[in-house]
């Protein structure tokens, strides 16, 4: 093999390693059914572009799971992520290590903030089963349109598949490429939410039954 062919071998394993990447990315922690299962909100952006799908396993029932999901928001309970660096771009965000009553009451059309200036629209609120939240911009010049959905499904011997989905609609040319950046960001934050509240729902629900 001479040493342009070498080039162009590793460029192609290169290639085919990024794409292969970018699907696990895309699915971390969720099953075949799972990606296949339409979940509340997905009307909200019919026409996605690029849709996330990752899922975790908690040793908890979908009701001890629920209170830690509702809470969720800066100003709230945060996200159970890296505080640090979500802090690092002055988002303010303090994650609680408890269920607070007063951050418990969500309705449609309310706000959870992402950062002290802005945040997402409610969409959707199933006690125990569903919480959907939505880029609201009222102007219309969004290069992007986004939802946010998080369902508790039941799961044998009492546990709960908590599945977040993030689904990605273009409304110009270039938007792929502020999207495509950030969900490489997204997977990490998620990850670590995800495995926040799964710590935090199996340790509440572990001390209820102790």
């Amino acid at each position: 093999m001479t040493s342009r062919s070498r080039r162009w071998a590793l460029a192609g394993l290169g290639v085919a390693g990024v794409v292969l990447a970018r699907r696990a990315s895309l699915r971390w922690g969720a099953t075949d059914s799972e990606l296949a299962t339409g979940l509340p909100g997905d009307d909200l952006v019919p026409d996605a572009r690029l849709v996330a799908t990752r899922a975790i396993t908690v040793r908890a029932t979908p009701a001890d799971v629920w209170p830690w999901v509702v809470q969720l928001g800066q100003g709230r309970a945060g996200f159970y992520s890296y505080d640090a660096l979500e802090n690092l771009v002055g988002c303010d965000i303090h994650s609680s290590d408890r269920i607070v009553p007063a951050w418990q009451g969500l309705a449609v059309g309310d706000e959870v903030r992402l950062h002290p200036d802005g945040g997402l629209r409610v969409e959707v609120v199933e006690p125990g089963r569903a919480l959907v939240l939505r880029a609201d911009d009222p102007t219309g010049k969004s290069p992007v349109e986004f939802s946010w959905a998080f369902v508790l499904c039941e799961g044998p011997g009492g546990t709960t598949r908590l599945v977040v989905r993030e689904r990605y609609g273009y409304a110009a040319p270039w938007s792929a490429l502020l999207v495509e950046p950030i969900e490489w960001v997204s997977l990490l934050m998620t990850q670590r939410m995800l495995r926040g509240i799964k710590q935090r729902a199996e340790r509440e629900a572990g001390s209820a039954t102790a």
